[in-house]
């Protein structure tokens, strides 16, 4: 028997704002699990104030993963990346100019 995956049609345009709570909901999930654990430790009182937490920070890092993505794209254009050649290729360069 052949199963199919069913694939979810979303619009585009709500690209940006799926992406955010994606990112949010796993930065937020792992990051504030870490802070508790580590703050607190694990004791009868820790799923309670994790989802007190987490639920502060996916709020806080819906917002960022959101509007931090568009500004740092901006910055990055301005950047110019050059790539080195490799030390092989430099090796090459350098017998070329000799032997020219």
């Amino acid at each position: 028997m052949e199963l199919k995956q069913k694939i979810m049609k979303i619009n585009v345009k709500y690209r940006n704002i799926i992406y955010a709570c994606i990112m949010a909901f796993c930065m937020s999930f792992f990051i504030s699990f870490i802070l508790v654990s580590i703050n607190r430790g694990y004791d009868h009182q820790f799923l309670s104030a994790w989802l007190k937490t987490w639920s502060q920070a996916f709020t806080c890092a819906f917002f960022g993963a959101y509007f931090f993505p568009r500004v740092i794209q901006q910055i990055m254009r301005r950047i110019n990346f050059v790539e080195e050649p490799l030390m092989i290729e430099k090796d090459l360069l350098v017998r070329e100019e000799d032997n020219g």
